[in-house]
């Protein structure tokens, strides 16, 4: 039977949280607890070690399936199919077929250098980051593709028909294009990108589509983009500001008084430095992803939004730092809980759907898990 879910209408554009506030209870519900997830993760960090960090791969499928399985969409809970081994393979087959070319190329490549032939090294150099970018780019489609294949929803999965590797030269000139005009279009590049890798995905047999537009993220982007400048005027105003303070100090105490006021001032403008350009960015992503996916449909019926605010995301990191520093780095070990909960948390779904008459995918299954992701280090949403 057809069930209508989160607010009769959708979110307005952007996402902004401070109007979403009326919306009902959301079609998305995380229902774990760190008490629960403790014994997996603790778990897994022991047997990581014992087997100098082979079960990783294992370990990841343990916290999928416990933070998927508390994770419940209107009726009922996500399920992860996924297993170990298919990760693990996926780790092997990228580090044979590509990362050990890759080492053996650098290995000629110096081997150029060192006779003198710098030239053709350079080329190979070029080539190779050439061939990285783009693997990079297929890495994230294909994680994607492989994530929605194992998640499962009232026995239903989702999937792509496409294989990635016209995505992967996507990314390499949507990215070389955005960063070739003096870094002002790689907004254009994020969006356009998220909305060409959703197109190719589907749930059952409904077909995500995204239609995002870059332009109401330029204002952020711009302030994250001018940021170093505004921060070393706002610097070298400082600096001017001690200099006329040490001038107006008495002759006996100048020189220490300047070697002091210039050590405090690098020590504080660097740190002040990453961490408001951290910030800008901060402001400039979160924006991002409340746009992205306020944008995207699942068949005609269900559209998505995500309310995380820049103070939300301000939060997870500071609780991500603070975690980490007061447990002398074993609170690692629960970041992937609070990610998937604030993802969870924040995401929201709209619209109409009837469980009976979805039907499962027909796009086929991946024999092997991320190894591209892992190699890359990268998120798949």
């Amino acid at each position: 039977m057809a069930g209508g879910f989160g607010a009769d209408g959708r979110m307005p554009d952007g996402g902004d949280p401070a109007e979403a506030v009326d919306a009902p209870a959301s079609a998305f519900v995380f229902e774990g607890s760190w008490r629960e997830f403790a014994p997996i993760a603790f778990t897994n960090l022991l047997l990581t070690i014992v087997t100098l960090g082979i079960y990783r791969f294992w370990a990841t499928t343990r916290e999928r399936q416990y933070l998927w399985s508390r994770s419940r969409f209107i009726d009922e809970h996500l399920e992860w199919t996924g297993t170990g081994k298919e990760l693990f393979f996926g780790f092997l087959l990228v580090t044979v077929l590509i990362l050990v070319p890759f080492g053996v190329i650098q290995l000629i490549a110096q081997g150029l250098i060192f006779r003198g032939q710098g030239g053709i090294a350079a080329g190979v150099f070029i080539a190779m980051f050439g061939l990285l970018f783009y693997f990079s780019g297929v890495a994230r489609f294909r994680a994607l593709r492989y994530r929605l294949g194992r998640t499962h929803w009232r026995g239903i999965r989702g999937g792509s028909h496409d294989p990635g590797i016209r995505y992967g030269l996507s990314h390499m000139w949507k990215y070389a294009l955005g960063y070739g005009a003096i870094g002002l279009m790689v907004p254009w590049a994020m969006v356009s990108l998220w909305n060409e890798r959703w197109a190719h995905m589907s749930f059952g047999q409904l077909r995500f589509r995204s239609e995002a537009d870059f332009s109401p993220l330029m204002k952020r982007y711009l302030l994250f983009y001018l940021a170093p400048l505004i921060l070393l005027i706002v610097g070298f105003l400082g600096i001017g500001a001690i200099a006329l303070g040490i001038g107006a100090a008495g002759d006996f105490d100048r020189e220490e008084l300047a070697w002091g006021a210039l050590g405090g001032l690098i020590a504080i403008g660097f740190v002040a430095f990453y961490l408001l350009w951290g910030l800008a960015y901060l402001f400039f992503y979160a924006k991002y992803l409340r746009v992205v996916i306020s944008e995207m449909r699942l068949g005609d019926d269900i559209s998505f939004g995500f309310s995380a605010s820049t103070k939300d995301w301000f939060r997870l990191i500071l609780g991500d730092a603070g975690l980490v520093l007061v447990t002398l780095g074993v609170g690692w070990i629960f970041l992937s809980y609070r990610h998937w909960k604030f993802f969870i948390t924040h995401l929201e779904a709209y619209g109409v759907i009837d469980p009976e008459i979805l039907m499962q995918s027909d796009t086929p299954m991946a024999r092997h898990g991320e190894g591209l992701l892992d190699a890359f280090d990268m998120g798949a949403i």
